[in-house]
């Protein structure tokens, strides 16, 4: 009997890709090449593998989910809503903690935006997970970096026509007022905004698989930070046992430079909860052997 086997892919951006110069289209405006706002060192060749993966194993796979990261240009983890003090520009990859706002070390270029964002800050740090980082301004929605890397893109398009099927696709990151690293939640979510809330509803549908595949970027933040939600929502629904469904594609994923240790914690910590390590060599001779083809 074939088995439900699902991939998900993680924001398998343009943005997050250190692409080669022959992948860069150029701007017509600008008339320079469009460049990535926040390269993962490893990426471009995690989306070839992942894209051999989905064509070599095509007939394999049962279920596709893309999540997008999907931002506007002023968002509270962009250098467009922070002013630091004295009116200079806040650089990227700049921390800010509510105690430094309170200092005036940094504030809102909107200064009617204070009161939100020393409650965002607050709430972000009472949970315990991330502080709020600057990034550069990345997956602006509309824009040549928020695309699906072309290889990734062009094999799951040939999937969705051998399947008769269609790839989900998941946006998160459009509320400028929380950070969205996770694909089923936002870090501090808005009671007024169902897409910052659990998404109960894809997560479900993860559970029916026999195996869940995640693959993409990045390792250190939105694939741990998706992979943690799903993981504790499994165990405590399902059981410690269901994590075993879930599989991380150690070679379609890597780490936002600097955050190398983070993403090996994070690995480590899913395999002592059960949550598997493959290669994609091995999860494409599952998806081979679920078409029923020799291997």
């Amino acid at each position: 009997m074939k088995r439900n086997l699902h991939l998900l892919m993680i924001d398998p951006q343009n943005d997050f890709c250190d692409l080669p110069a022959s992948y860069l289209p150029t701007d017509p405006v600008t008339r320079q090449p469009l460049r990535p706002a926040l390269p993962v060192p490893g990426a471009h060749q995690d989306m070839l593998r992942l894209a051999g993966l989905i064509n070599r194993g095509r007939a394999g796979i049962s279920a596709l989910s893309v999540t997008l990261d999907s931002h506007h240009r002023f968002d509270i983890a962009h250098p467009t809503f922070w002013t630091a003090a004295g009116g200079a520009a806040v650089a990227p990859f700049t921390e800010i903690t509510a105690a430094d706002v309170r200092a005036q070390k940094y504030l809102p270029r909107h200064l009617a935006s204070l009161p939100i964002a020393l409650n965002y800050l607050d709430r972000l740090e009472a949970a315990g997970r991330y502080q709020l980082m600057v990034w550069p301004v990345h997956c602006e929605i509309g824009s040549w970096g928020h695309n699906v890397h072309a290889d990734v893109r062009a094999a799951y398009g040939h999937w969705e026509d051998a399947a008769l099927g269609i790839v989900a696709k998941l946006a998160k990151g459009s509320n400028p007022w929380t950070e969205h690293y996770s694909a089923v939640q936002a870090e501090v979510p808005d009671a007024d905004d169902p897409d910052t809330q659990f998404n109960y509803k894809f997560v479900r549908t993860l559970a029916e698989a026999d195996r869940i595949y995640v693959a993409g970027e990045a390792g250190s933040h939105c694939v741990k930070a998706t992979v943690e939600h799903i993981a504790d929502y499994f165990e405590q629904q399902y059981g410690a046992a269901s994590l075993a469904k879930l599989a991380l594609v150690t070679d379609c994923i890597s780490p936002v430079s600097g955050f190398e240790a983070q993403y090996q914690d994070f690995l480590q910590a899913m395999a002592a909860r059960g949550v598997q390590l493959l290669q994609s060599s091995d999860a494409l001779a599952e998806l081979i052997a679920n078409a029923g083809e020799p291997a």
